[in-house]
């Protein structure tokens, strides 16, 4: 377990790592070709938000695994529910980010009126 736990902390991290070098290269790309930099550096960091946002997710499960896997000690879940608690603010705030709006606040369309 401990090697599952270690595998999805690296598969984290190369989530992070690669979603940014795509990010930027992507940018890099665009830029040269003469399009908006404005458009394509606010395109790039929805993208590396997406990117971190999912690599944090990855991480906290190995971490979640790590955890369980051994003997569980309240030294041991008291850090695991510190890492998860800023980890979790720091989606929350990444989301904020990129979305401009809180993760509860989604697609609240008014219902269609009726015709009289």
């Amino acid at each position: 377990m401990e090697y599952i736990g270690r595998g999805l902390e690296a598969v984290g991290v190369a989530i992070i790592v690669i979603g940014i070098a795509v990010s930027l290269i992507i940018l890099i790309r665009q830029v040269a070709r003469g399009g908006p930099a404005q458009d394509a550096v606010a395109e790039a960091r929805k993208d590396i938000g997406r990117s971190i946002l999912f690599g944090l997710e990855v991480l906290v499960a190995g971490d979640i695994v790590l955890t369980v896997a051994g003997t569980p000690t309240f030294t041991s879940v008291a850090v695991l529910a510190a890492i998860v608690l800023i980890r979790t603010f720091l989606s929350l705030t990444l989301e904020v980010e990129i979305e401009g709006r809180w993760p509860w606040q989604r697609h609240h369309e008014p219902a269609p009126k009726e015709s009289v």
